[in-house]
């Protein structure tokens, strides 16, 4: 498009996550007039670490933001996945992109601070929930909870698993449950019992379990995460100590400390969902991103990327294309294939045997997709 057409070009992103953070940040550098409604009347990220790959690396350098992202994550040579016993399985050196060869560890709050802050000030408005998006061809409507209503040129859809754009627009996607919980807490190197002594990120898998270290060393802290086969759907499951240590039995030893040492109040306890692959992400004025499009489970690291990425990939195509209306088909185009594989490769976390063991005679809808 013209640099004209996108400098009248109005739009308004709906969710201010990694998403809806990095497509505002994308576009905005078009020239756009660019506005943020989230719901939240505070941005509070819960959780612990994810790792930024070098592809994500490099939209912040094209965007000039790598070192407000340098300044709160640490660079990363490798990644190993170790037995229960922590006997060494697989090593590898992180995937580069071009002359970008470093993964970047963060913790999602930090992650989320740093997006936010290199937005301009008032681009993000807080306390709006979205109840309805009318989509008019030629541009959208927004109404929300608060009575105010936005029109726009073009709508940003990035509001999470459980999208209201997606919803209302392209037809309700519900989320699928794993058959897996996820427990989440980031402790102090000084509390890893000795585990920690680089930055790179290490997985450790025993059966039905799976046990993620992700150090934190410019926090001087490590992001802790149990993954375990678990039949409980409830989307905020009730779960003890106890719980835990039965999941991690077998272990290492320290690992073990570790889970024991843990303070139940700062672990972060979620049954784990994905959904199904969305056919269709965009109309001529609306298009969605980030997890409203392609939500994936958590083991290949790649739902923030991909988010960031799309957000990318959404500017490219107004750039490269000779209209919004054409712009949307292309970056559908570019980034479904990818979200698609990589949405089925995540689902690949078990074998039949260690399903059944936990679900005797049955599996949940996504856990049957892993053999």
């Amino acid at each position: 498009m013209h640099s004209s057409d996108l400098k009248n070009l109005k739009i308004a992103v709906v969710g201010a996550g990694y998403g809806g953070a990095a497509a505002a940040k994308a576009l905005s550098l078009l020239g756009a007039k660019v506005d943020v409604y989230e719901q939240a009347n505070q941005i509070r990220e819960v959780g612990a670490g994810i790792g930024l790959r070098p592809a994500t690396v490099n939209r912040f350098r094209q965007w000039g933001i790598f070192d407000a992202i340098a300044e709160v994550s640490s660079p990363s040579e490798y990644f190993e996945i170790l037995t229960a016993a922590a006997q060494p399985i697989k090593k590898e050196t992180w995937p580069a992109a071009g002359d970008q060869a470093h993964t970047h560890l963060i913790h999602r709050g930090d992650f989320i601070n740093a997006l936010l802050g290199v937005l301009p000030e008032g681009m993000v408005h807080l306390g709006h929930k979205l109840l309805t998006v009318q989509d008019e061809g030629d541009g959208a409507v927004l109404t929300f909870a608060n009575g105010s209503t936005v029109e726009a040129d073009l709508v940003v859809g990035a509001d999470g698993i459980k999208s209201v754009v997606r919803d209302q627009l392209f037809g309700d996607r519900e989320p699928v449950f794993s058959g897996e919980h996820a427990y989440r807490a980031v402790i102090p190197v000084d509390a890893a019992h000795g585990m920690v002594v680089d930055d790179n990120l290490r997985m450790y898998i025993g059966r039905g379990t799976k046990i993620y270290l992700l150090p934190l060393r410019h926090r001087d802290q490590v992001s802790f995460d149990i993954t375990a086969l678990c039949p409980d759907g409830t989307w905020t499951p009730q779960v003890t100590k106890e719980d835990m240590l039965r999941t991690v039995e077998g272990f290492d030893r320290r690992l073990v400390d570790i889970t024991r040492d843990l303070d139940m109040s700062t672990v972060n306890i979620r049954a784990v969902y994905d959904i199904d692959p969305v056919d269709t992400w965009h109309s001529d004025s609306v298009v969605l991103v980030g997890d409203a499009a392609h939500s994936m489970l958590h083991h290949q690291g790649q739902g923030a990327n991909s988010a960031i990425e799309d957000a990318g990939a959404l500017a490219d195509a107004l750039r490269e294309a000779g209209s919004l209306k054409e712009a949307l088909p292309l970056f559908q185009a570019t980034r479904k294939p990818v979200t698609d594989e990589l949405q089925a490769i995540s689902r690949q976390g078990w074998t039949e045997d260690e399903i059944n063991d936990v679900f005797p005679g049955q599996k949940p809808a996504a856990a049957a997709t892993k053999e």
